[in-house]
């Protein structure tokens, strides 16, 4: 017996996935007007709305998405790339956090593309964009001359970026001021009395990673410091490959009394490498990262730490994409976060430099 498209069982015996028909048959509404009202049709009033919304809720009404790109030649659909080694303590899980909550209640879903840092990063923008299969999409690590960038805006394809660029194209961004961090990260280590300052860095291809290099740089200028040089590692580096350069580094005769951090997983390392050596954070050296989580005081109560809030940003990127499809100028859609300095460690009493082993 076939189903009558009214809530029935299918032919497997199973219940039917609701449709449009099956709301507008329990609201008594016509199609057209049920699926207006799920648009938010202005002429559709107020009343009809919820009533349809309710239903389609209670019943569990997905739109079907090949329907809809039939229909609309849209997908409702946002594609988040991000890479598969995507840093641990990172970025991943508060950013998807963030852009969910934004397309919530909206037609739009979000889809995570998935890529290897080993390979191209414009393929996996390339397929999205040669198969249709989203409206819109964010990326983040960008580059100062990032190939997806031009190759997005030369194709008129919505996008925003985690990060900013140097390409000559104004694009819509969200963006982390990473200069200001490693700038506060050197005052608040030199407001503890350490001098010898080292940072991990992100890699240095990464436009990121010149910002968090020249504010690291104006602190240790401003405050008459001297920079640790930290060889062969980044953030990206494994905790093996960082745990050895602290060694190596804090066994030298001129060791770094105080460390900046561009990620909670290299922070890790770092203490860990120099824990390792017997040495004490808070005593003989001390370290600044920036994250999300609010994990690190509480695996060292002595870190020092910037808050970087990577649900902001989510939300952030989700908007400017969303207002991209929309048509909305790229110049009305470029964030900047600033970050703050951190109270809880400005009231802590400075401490001498310890002596040099």
């Amino acid at each position: 017996m076939k189903s009558t498209g009214k809530g029935g069982a299918g032919e497997g015996g199973g219940p039917e996935r609701p449709t449009l028909k099956t709301i507008a048959y329990m609201t008594g509404l016509g199609v057209t007007t049920v699926s207006r009202a799920l648009h938010d049709a202005p002429d559709i009033g107020q009343g009809t709305k919820e009533r349809v919304r309710l239903v389609a809720e209670q019943i569990g009404y997905r739109p079907n998405r090949a329907g809809v790109r039939l229909r609309t030649g849209k997908t409702n659909v946002i594609s988040l790339i991000l890479s598969v080694e995507n840093e641990m303590l990172g970025m991943s899980s508060l950013l998807v956090y963030g852009i969910s909550a934004y397309l919530a209640g909206s037609p739009y879903h979000l889809i995570v593309t998935p890529y290897d840092l080993h390979g191209d990063p414009l393929d996996p923008v390339r397929y999205i964009v040669e198969t249709a299969s989203a409206d819109g999409v964010i990326f983040s690590r960008t580059e100062p001359q990032d190939a997806r960038v031009r190759y997005l805006h030369d194709r008129g394809f919505p996008f925003a970026t985690h990060g900013r660029t140097e390409a000559g194209v104004v694009h819509p961004f969200y963006d982390f001021d990473n200069a200001r961090y490693a700038e506060i990260a050197g005052e608040l280590l030199a407001a503890r009395g350490r001098r010898r300052l080292a940072l991990v860095p992100p890699p240095g291809h990464l436009t990121y990673s010149g910002h968090m290099v020249a504010g690291f740089q104006r602190a240790i200028d401003r405050h008459d410091l001297v920079e640790v040089p930290v060889r062969g590692v980044t953030t990206d580096s494994g905790h093996d490959a960082i745990g050895a350069e602290v060694g190596r580094l804090m066994s030298a005769r001129l060791r770094p009394d105080g460390f900046v951090c561009g990620s909670p997983a290299a922070a890790i390392a770092v203490i860990a490498a120099a824990e390792s050596l017997g040495f004490a954070i808070g005593r003989d050296f001390d370290l600044a990262v920036k994250e999300s989580f609010d994990l690190m005081r509480k695996f060292r109560r002595e870190i020092m730490v910037v808050h970087e809030d990577f649900s902001a940003a989510g939300r952030g990127l989700a908007e400017a994409v969303m207002r991209s499809i929309g048509g909305s100028p790229a110049a009305e859609m470029q964030t900047l976060e600033v970050p703050t300095v951190p109270e809880i460690d400005l009231i802590e009493p400075a401490r001498p430099a310890p002596a040099v082993r």
